[in-house]
């Protein structure tokens, strides 16, 4: 998978997280959970790829600027 097929999984991780967060926070529904069980082993895992895709993410800063600097 190329850089470019990466960041777009992982931006989509991150937009599901978002999204599932804005839930919560809204509507105390952590649709997550909802679908895989209340901090399953399936659950834990979605959770630690949105996060490991969001620090992952964070790159994409340099990149912007170093894209920017060109």
């Amino acid at each position: 998978m190329n850089s470019k097929g990466l960041d777009y999984t992982l931006l989509t991780l991150v937009i599901i997280g978002a999204v599932n967060w804005g839930l919560i926070g809204f509507f105390r529904f952590d649709l997550v959970a909802f679908l895989f069980g209340d901090m399953s082993w399936l659950s834990r895992i979605i959770y630690a790829l949105v996060g490991i895709s969001g620090l992952y993410l964070l790159s994409a800063y340099g990149r912007i600027r170093s894209i920017d600097q060109a």
